[in-house]
């Protein structure tokens, strides 16, 4: 397979529902070439979900502390009532980051290609990634979570501010 145009902020694929998938046709290949060709271009990056590449399927592929998940329809079991504040980056919109809230831990409940059921319970790094792809599949971006209006920033300022300190 191959690396795919990532959709970026403005189309209108992003708001999207996504829907399930029969789990013995789900392909990750495309979704784990884009994810290393973007690392390439860009630096950074751990996950990435269909619509990103044009595919309203439920699902999402993650390569994170040297773990690759493949997530097909997944959905929350549970999520966390604490919260943390963190600056939120996203394939769709590389140049900007948002300041938001995402739940400290969450459970997902998801399928393998096999048609078997699995429970992933994360916390801190990978919970805050897990709803961020899960965010996608129904159409919501990092931006429609921002705290404020003083909530976005770019790349570069942001890098600049944690150079100086500002």
């Amino acid at each position: 397979m191959a690396a795919q145009r990532i959709r970026q902020l403005g189309d209108p694929l992003l708001r999207a529902i996504s829907v399930a998938v029969d789990p013995r046709h789900a392909t990750f290949d495309d979704l784990r070439d884009t994810l290393h060709e973007f690392r390439r271009e860009h630096g950074f990056g751990r996950g990435i979900s269909a619509v990103q590449i044009g595919r309203l399927e439920r699902l999402i592929y993650l390569e994170m502390d040297g773990v690759a998940y493949s997530l097909i329809n997944p959905e929350f079991v549970s999520l966390s009532e604490a919260t943390f504040e963190l600056w939120d980056d996203c394939f769709s919109f590389p140049g900007l980051l948002v300041r938001l809230h995402r739940s400290q831990s969450c459970a997902l409940g998801y399928h393998r290609p096999d048609g078997t059921r699995y429970e992933l319970h994360a916390s801190g790094a990978l919970s805050e990634l897990l709803q961020h792809e899960m965010d996608h599949l129904d159409g919501i971006l990092a931006i429609d979570r921002a705290m404020g209006r003083d909530s976005l920033i770019t790349r570069p300022e942001w890098l600049r501010q944690q150079t100086e300190g500002a």
